[in-house]
Formats: C-alpha cells, sequence, structure tokens
C-alpha cells in the first residue's frame, strides 16, 4: 500500500535536505574514519530508513517498490556508505522474512528491524561460492528440533554489527540448488565468530566481514520457507534488490552529472569555461542521457513489481545497465575534472572507486546478462 502523495513527498523532501545537509558535508570524514558517526545513525532511524520496505503493522513506512527505488535515488547522491547503513535493513537481510516468515517469525523480528535496533545481513556467498549460489556448502543438519550450522560465509555486508543473519545452508545432499534452505540465526547463539572487516577499494563506513558458523545450534522454528526451498527464496530477494541498487546508482550518476557540470561551469581554460567546449559537452550529454534512460528503466520496473508482474528479467537489465551506466558516468566526470578529479579534495576519485562495487554485488554484470538471455528466451523474444 502506498503513501497517500502528499505524505510521500514530504519524505523525499525531508530525504534530499537530510542528504544535502547532513550527509554530503561528512563525506570526507567518513571516508578518512572509515566510519559513519552515531548521531547519524540515529537520525537515520529516527527518519524510519530502516523499516522503508517493512509494513506499517510491523513498525516500518511500508513503501512500495516504486517508492522506494525514489527514496534510494535520494540516497545515492551522497557516498553509498551512508545507504549501506540500513541497506541491509531494507533489503537482502529483511526481505526474506517479509516474504517467507510465518507471523511468528515477522511478529519476532520485524519490529525491531524496522526501528534500526536489530541490524540484518544477508549470509549466501562462500569462499569458494559466490555467483554459482546453487552450490553453498555450508550445512545445516537437523537434529530433532535443532539444526547444526557449520559453514564460512564471505564479504557479509554490515556483519560486524548484525545481530540476525539470513542465512543460505544445505540441508540435503540433493544436487544444486535443490538441497539448499534459508535459516533466521541470531548472531548470540553459541558457535557464531565473525571475522576482521576487509579493506576495500571503496565504499568506506560500510563494513564486509566473514561469518563462521561452528556448529551452531538453530531452531527448527527459525527456518524460512520448507526445506529446499531457500535458493528459490534468495533469487527472489535478490530480484528486489537489484532494482534497489540500480536506483541507488541513478542516483549516483545524478549527483556526479551535477558536479561536473559546475565545475564545467567554472573551470577555464583557452580564454573561457570549459562547459563552452564542445568535447566536454559530449561528454556530460552522452552521461545525461544514459542517466535519464537508467532512472526511467528503473522506475518502470519497479511499477511494474508494484502491479505484481514478473519482472525477473526487468530487475536484471536495470541492474545490468544502470550499474554499467554509472560506471561509465564517474569516468567521465574524472575526465572533466582532470588532474582534480584524481585529487581527494573533490570527492570524485572516492565516488569513482565507490560506484565499482555496484557491479559486482547482489549478482555481476555478468550474472545479469545470463539472467536476461536465459528470461529472453524463455518468453521468446
Amino acid at each position: 500500500m502506498s503513501l497517500d502523495p502528499e505524505t510521500f513527498d514530504a519524505l523525499i523532501g525531508t530525504v534530499r535536505r537530510f542528504v544535502t545537509e547532513r550527509l554530503r558535508p561528512l563525506e570526507a570524514e567518513v571516508e578518512a574514519a572509515d566510519a559513519i558517526p552515531d548521531p547519524i545513525i540515529a537520525e537515520m532511524k529516527a527518519l524510519g530508513l530502516f523499516g522503508l520496505s517493512i509494513s506499517e503493522d510491523y513498525g516500518g513506512l511500508g513503501l512500495t517498490m516504486l517508492e522506494e527505488a525514489k527514496v534510494a535515488i535520494e540516497m545515492g547522491r551522497t557516498t553509498p556508505a551512508f545507504r549501506s547503513a540500513f541497506g541491509t535493513n531494507v533489503g537482502i537481510g529483511s526481505q526474506g522474512l517479509v516474504m517467507a516468515g510465518t507471523p511468528e517469525q515477522k511478529a519476532q523480528w520485524l519490529p525491531r528491524i524496522a526501528s534500526g535496533e536489530i541490524i540484518t545481513s544477508f549470509a549466501l556467498t562462500e569462499p569458494d561460492v559466490g555467483s554459482d549460489s546453487g552450490a553453498v556448502k555450508a550445512r545445516a543438519v537437523r537434529e530433532g528440533d535443532t539444526y547444526r550450522l557449520s559453514g564460512t560465509k564471505r564479504f557479509i555486508t554490515n556483519a560486524d554489527k548484525a545481530s540476525l543473519f539470513t542465512v543460505m545452508a544445505r540441508t540435503s545432499d540433493e544436487p544444486g540448488a535443490r538441497g539448499v534452505s534459508a535459516f533466521l540465526v541470531p548472531r548470540d547463539l553459541p558457535g557464531i565468530s565473525i571475522g576482521e572487516p576487509e579493506k576495500k577499494m571503496g565504499q568506506r563506513g560500510a563494513k564486509v566481514a566473514d561469518v563462521i558458523f561452528d556448529d551452531v545450534p538453530v531452531p527448527a522454528a527459525n527456518r524460512l520457507a520448507e526445506e529446499g526451498e531457500g535458493f528459490r527464496l534468495a533469487m527472489r530477494v535478490l530480484d528486489r534488490g537489484r532494482l534497489h541498487i540500480s536506483a541507488v546508482s541513478v542516483g549516483v550518476a545524478e549527483r556526479l552529472i551535477a558536479d561536473s557540470v559546475a565545475y564545467a561551469g567554472e573551470r577555464r581554460q583557452f580564454g573561457k569555461p570549459i562547459a563552452e567546449h564542445q568535447l566536454i559537452q559530449a561528454m556530460i550529454a552522452d552521461s545525461k542521457t544514459e542517466a535519464l534512460a537508467a532512472r526511467a528503466l528503473v522506475l518502470e520496473t519497479a511499477q511494474a513489481k508494484d502491479e505484481g508482474k514478473d519482472v525477473v528479467l526487468e530487475s536484471a537489465a536495470a541492474k545490468l545497465f544502470a550499474t554499467e551506466m554509472v560506471g561509465r558516468v564517474a569516468d567521465r566526470a574524472v575526465q572533466i575534472f582532470g588532474g582534480a578529479g584524481y585529487i581527494a579534495d573533490y570527492g570524485i576519485e572516492r565516488l569513482y572507486r565507490d560506484v565499482r562495487l555496484f557491479r559486482i554485488y547482489e549478482g555481476t554484470s555478468q550474472i545479469q546478462q545470463l539472467i536476461i538471455a536465459r528470461e529472453t528466451l524463455k518468453r521468446g523474444g
């Protein structure tokens, strides 16, 4: 159920001011400290950002996919690390529970996820398992009313502060995806340890780390859906998450274009602003056109999802196009800024590094291509 237009417009206005007045001035500080200040996290919770996609029945804002995409575009106009602070609660860390949780599971967890009291993580990737998600090796062996969970998950976003993991683990010897099940695993269960956060190319302030499960006793009541349905659930969660990441990519591209236009109007070469040079104009024109196309694809697909349509193909296409697009826009922005684009003071080089991840996580560009081709062949064109 969508918000009424006036309420939603007020939300967008509030998020836009929050990004402009509170977040953008802190970008360099977050980069240097590799951490988001606690007062900012508290403000995000107060704004309801941790519960964007969770029903109002459980304390969230209950946004539609289209509304969520529009908020994600606004959040894209600052360093992506800020969005990552609540991104797993809104997306992959909570949506398995939203989609397949029992009423008891939802009542137990969703209100605290929506408020930000609980931070969630999605634990699918393993040291030897990435794009081939059906090859999960972590195992959950049932013993009465308990599963004994063992295995290692890698590059898990927000693992350092998560108190609830959605974990994909193999529960049978069925080949491939058919043997994978999903579980809600609280961090305080015995046998769970978290590795040191990884040093990354970009998105400093957003942490990823290994999560090690050593014979962890998970109550059978914490399983999501039936045994063997975990992979299918994970793919549904990722379909939705890909649209969110696509929208963030659009927002970052729009930020980069605005910064490039402002700089090109001020920087003078050969006696006039570089914005008056046609080759600079060509780069701006290409970036603007691609960003507009990505925005249209993302919003149209989000609307179709809200209407209950099958958007597996379209979500993959949006993820592929929007994330590749923002990489090209970032590259052109560095070129327009010239030497200044390579220097940290202007923030362009930071965004250039930040957006590189978009083409990898929640399914690489190559995985999106496979999905698009498969679905196109299935549909007959």
